[in-house]
């Protein structure tokens, strides 16, 4: 097998990806346990907190958080059936029914937001607006690359 060295600017980034895959499973593990005094996990939050702000589908809120719909539908019908969320007809699509935050949601998001509030404070003692705001551009940045370069994958180069 061929050993390819890679230039110094491409292995920079590919350390970057293998410090992101870190980084996403501890924002995980610590939004489970951030969530799991209201009775949610990480993936739950990230549903309820999209339908917080108003009736919504299963597909948009798919669309919105970059997953499958069945991932989605999975989450909510758990949130419908512990009584966080509940099904509304909408009156644009005869089949995609709209999520809707119930109190038990509400009350549930209130006291995720509360203990987020102090996390997010203890994690950004350190650290500065303008770093953070540098850090974010540049992961933004680096996703619409991400959303360019889908293409390379079809290439028989690849």
């Amino acid at each position: 097998m061929e050993n390819h060295i890679l230039p110094p600017k491409n292995s920079a980034f590919s350390d970057l990806v293998i410090e992101v895959f870190r980084l996403n499973r501890q924002l995980l593990d610590a939004g489970d346990r951030l969530t799991q005094p209201a009775g949610l996990s990480s993936a739950r939050w990230q549903v309820l907190g999209v339908v917080e702000h108003g009736p919504v589908t299963v597909p948009n809120v798919a669309r919105e958080m970059g997953l499958t719909r069945q991932a989605i539908q999975q989450v909510a019908d758990s949130l419908v059936a512990e009584g966080y969320m509940r099904y509304e007809d909408n009156p644009h699509h005869r089949r995609a029914k709209l999520m809707v935050i119930t109190p038990k949601g509400r009350t549930a998001l209130d006291e995720i937001q509360r203990r987020h509030a102090v996390w997010t404070s203890h994690i950004t003692e350190s650290l500065s607006i303008e770093r953070l705001t540098h850090m974010l551009d540049e992961i933004r940045r680096i996703r619409e690359l991400l959303d360019q370069s889908n293409s390379l994958f079809e290439s028989p180069d690849m």
